[in-house]
């Protein structure tokens, strides 16, 4: 009895609320995304002993498990425990009716279904997707009434606010489904990521990753993206994620000499079978772009887009990146056949049209 009243105490305890705690947190997240795995699970234990059953230690946990094993795929053997503790994170944030753990219970349950969201929709899971976007909307408008207790609420609601205007503008076949909600502003969702980039417990890299991918896809604005993925790396040196989507912005804005100075020793550091197949692809860009070598150029992108192939849907657009080169040196060779069956299979898996190269 008195082993379940303490795990019971340390269950509703206010994990975030604990001065000790949140820096023992936020330490043990900069050890996730910098890929120091063995401290990350140092920190784990130490949260778990000290908050048994906690949402955030499930969390956490789930944190772990994903970036452990990146690209976390529907056929990785890491995928059911990652499932199976950001539901547990879900389902304890939501039996919880303390009004005193409110807060951090909704911060816990939003946190769990967004990194559940980003492992459906990388992996093409959209009827795992639907259901939990469609349930998760009334938790992120609760989020707009604890912006003053967590700067990382600012994040969802810097999300709504951009993406409700933005995303209808981009794709207007989304439209009338946009009317069903609330309006949202650009400029003030921009502003709420920044805070949330700057202050945030959990979601200070997903904040700037997510303000680089807005500037690039939906801004036009290659300069600023690589802004803030450059600021990312130098956060996360070891994050190749982040580091692949750095060099990606230098090529875009055509800083190829300050990109081969990166591709070049990262490709001998990195065993990474998903960045390798990565950098073949980078590997092709500077080869056509700055070297104007096309044989060499199309036998990178032929082999990073063969070696991403494995890693299915998560490729994609890597893959594109690869078929859009391949679809120019066909153009400069007079093949207007390839020209035009390279360049429609990479229109067909490209997220972002506009990312292209070209």
């Amino acid at each position: 009895m008195l082993s379940f009243f303490l795990s019971t105490i340390a269950i509703h305890a206010q994990i975030l609320k604990d001065t000790a705690s949140i820096n023992l947190i936020r330490k043990g997240i900069d050890y996730v995304y910098d890929f120091r795995f063995d401290e990350a699970r140092e920190v784990y234990r130490k949260l778990n002993q000290t908050y048994p059953g906690n949402p955030v230690t499930h969390l956490f946990s789930g944190m772990i498990t994903y970036w452990e094993n990146y690209p976390l795929l529907p056929t990785s053997a890491a995928h059911d425990s990652y499932e199976e503790d950001l539901r547990l994170c879900i389902d304890l944030s939501e039996k919880k009716n303390d009004p005193d753990n409110s807060t951090e219970h909704l911060l816990s349950n939003l946190c769990a279904r967004g990194m559940l969201l980003m492992f459906y929709a990388d992996n093409d899971l959209s009827m795992e997707v639907f259901p939990l976007a469609t349930s998760t909307y009334h938790y992120i408008r609760q989020s707009f009434n604890y912006t003053s207790f967590y700067p990382d609420f600012f994040f969802f609601t810097g999300l709504y606010n951009y993406y409700r205007e933005a995303y209808p503008e981009a794709y207007p076949i989304y439209k009338a489904l946009a009317f069903l909600f609330p309006k949202g502003d650009k400029a003030k969702g921009l502003k709420e990521l920044k805070i949330a980039a700057d202050s945030s417990i959990f979601l200070r890299a997903e904040s700037y990753y997510f303000l680089s991918i807005i500037f690039l896809n939906f801004g036009n604005n290659f300069q600023q993206a690589s802004a803030y993925s450059k600021s990312l790396h130098e956060l996360y040196p070891h994050n190749i994620e982040y580091l692949a989507e750095y060099i990606k912005n230098l090529l875009l804005i055509k800083q190829y000499d300050e990109a081969e100075k990166i591709i070049i020793p990262s490709g001998s550091e990195i065993t990474n079978q998903y960045y390798q197949a990565e950098l073949s692809i980078f590997n092709g860009i500077l080869m056509e772009k700055k070297y104007h070598d096309y044989d060499q150029a199309s036998k990178c992108y032929l082999k990073g887009a063969r070696d991403i192939s494995i890693f299915g849907d998560y490729g994609n657009e890597f893959a594109a990146y690869a078929y859009f080169g391949l679809s120019r040196i066909s153009d400069a060779k007079g093949d207007k056949q390839y020209k035009k069956i390279y360049r429609k299979l990479a229109v067909r898996l490209a997220e972002s049209k506009k990312n292209d190269f070209d």
